[in-house]
C-alpha cells in the first residue's frame, strides 16, 4: 500500500552517521525532583544498539528499566521530571533535544514502545481496528478504509484468528494474551528502527509467554529491526538477546553478552538474579532462592556501593566507596570492585562460570575460604 505524501523528514530514511550506532544512550541521567527530595530514577545509563540486535534490561522493580525507556520515548512529564545529564542520539540527532512535534513523529514512527499492561493502554471506548490503524493514519497519511484494511493484516500477522470480525470489537473482548498481540501489532504498523518492549509478558501464562518472544523474534528477523526487552526475569531474555544491561538503584552494575552474563558474570547482583530463575528439577521440589532484602531508597541511597546492604559478599570498602565499572577487553564490565579478582568469582554460582575457568575459580575459592577461616 503507497505511502502518503509527508510533510516531516522521515529519520528512518536517513543513513546513520559513519562510526555512530542505530541507538546510543551515553550516560543519561533522569532525577524526579519531589517533596520529599530528588529521586535519582535513571543515573548514568550507557549503551549502543544497531539494527537486528536484541537488548536485555533487566533487574527488580524500581532499578530505572522503564523510566529509562520513557525518558527515550519523550514521556516523562517534566517537571517532576528532570534530565540531569547525558544523552540519547538516534541516527545520529539526539532524541533528548527534539521538539514535541519532532519526538510526536519519532513515536510510533522511527521507535515504538510496547507497554506493560494492555489493558489500561489499549482505550476501552476504541474498536481495536481503530486503535491499530491510528499510527498509520498519523505517520503514514492513510484514510480510514485503508488503515483499516492494514489493522486487519496486522492482526492477521500476530495470529488473532478472524481479524476481520476482530477489528471491529473493543478490548474489553479480548483476553490478556490477545490484547498483548494487539499491542505489538500496533507497535509494528510502522515497521519501527527499534521497538522496545516493556514486560510484554508479565501476568501471561507460559505458554503465551513463548508464543509472544516467539512473536517478537519473526517479526525482527522479518523486519531487521532493533529490540529493547525490558524484564525482571533472566529467563524471559536467556534465548533472545545478543547483549544484556543489568540494572539496580537506576544504575547499570553489569553489562556484557548474554553469553558473558550468564556464563560469566562478575556482580552479585546477577549471581542473585540467576539464583532466583526456578529450577527445572523434576525429581525433588526445591525452595526458589530469593535476594534478601529490599531495594533502596532511590531518594536516599546509602553510601558506596548501592547493592552492599543486601550483598552476602560485602565488606569494609563496599559501603564505603562507590564501585566503578571494571571492564574486559570485550567491553564485559561489572560496577563491583572484586569484578577482576579471581578467588572473589569462586563464589558465583555454577551455572554462571565458564567452563575453562570453574575448576580455577573453585580453587581459588577454596584457597580464599582456608585463609578466612
Amino acid at each position: 500500500m503507497a505511502k502518503k505524501k509527508q510533510s516531516y523528514v522521515d529519520l528512518k530514511d536517513q543513513p546513520v552517521p559513519e562510526g555512530s550506532h542505530l541507538l546510543e544512550v551515553d550516560n543519561l541521567k533522569m532525577y524526579f525532583h519531589t517533596q520529599d527530595g530528588v529521586v535519582h530514577a535513571v543515573d548514568g545509563v550507557s549503551y549502543t544498539l544497531d539494527r537486528g540486535e536484541t537488548l536485555g534490561v533487566v533487574g527488580e522493580s524500581g532499578s530505572g528499566k522503564s523510566v529509562t525507556a520513557k525518558t527515550l520515548m519523550g514521556l516523562i512529564e517534566m517537571p517532576p521530571g528532570k534530565i540531569e545529564g547525558g544523552d540519547a542520539r538516534y541516527r545520529g540527532k539526539s532524541l533528548l533535544k527534539m521538539t514535541e512535534e519532532e519526538m510526536q513523529h519519532v513515536r510510533g514512527n522511527d521507535i515504538a514502545m510496547i507497554f506493560q499492561d494492555p489493558m489500561t493502554s489499549l482505550n476501552p471506548v476504541y474498536k481495536i481496528g481503530r486503535q491499530v490503524g491510528e499510527g498509520l493514519r498519523l505517520h503514514r497519511g492513510y484514510s480510514k478504509k485503508e488503515a483499516l484494511a492494514r489493522a486487519v493484516e496486522l492482526l492477521d500477522l500476530v495470529g488473532i484468528p478472524e481479524p476481520e470480525k476482530r477489528v471491529n470489537e473493543y478490548p474489553h473482548q479480548f483476553s490478556g494474551g490477545m490484547r498483548q498481540r494487539v499491542m505489538i501489532a500496533m507497535a509494528l504498523a510502522c515497521d519501527p528502527d527499534i521497538l522496545i518492549a516493556d514486560e510484554p509478558t508479565t501476568a501471561l501464562d507460559v505458554t503465551i509467554q513463548a508464543q509472544i518472544i516467539e512473536l517478537m523474534q519473526e517479526m525482527q528477523k522479518k523486519n531487521g529491526n532493533a529490540i529493547i526487552m525490558i524484564t525482571h526475569d533472566l529467563g524471559v531474555v536467556a534465548d533472545m538477546a545478543d547483549k544484556i544491561m543489568v540494572m539496580y538503584a537506576g544504575r547499570p552494575v553489569e553489562f556484557g553478552t548474554a553469553e558473558e552474563i550468564f556464563y560469566d558474570s562478575r556482580h552479585p547482583y546477577t549471581w542473585g538474579l540467576i539464583n532466583s530463575i526456578p529450577k527445572q528439577e523434576t525429581d525433588e521440589k526445591k525452595p526458589l532462592t530469593p535476594i534478601a532484602g529490599n531495594p533502596p531508597s532511590l531518594v536516599n541511597l546509602p553510601s558506596g556501593c548501592p547493592f552492599a546492604p543486601r550483598c552476602p559478599y560485602a565488606v569494609g570498602i563496599c559501603h564505603e566507596k562507590l564501585p566503578e565499572h571494571i571492564t574486559t577487553e570485550s567491553g564485559h564490565y561489572s560496577a563491583c570492585h572484586f569484578a577482576d579478582d579471581p578467588k572473589f568469582l569462586a563464589y558465583a554460582p555454577e551455572t554462571s562460570r565458564t567452563r575453562a575457568n570453574l575448576a580455577a575459580r573453585k580453587a581459588a575459592g577454596a584457597q580464599h575460604a582456608a585463609k578466612e577461616a
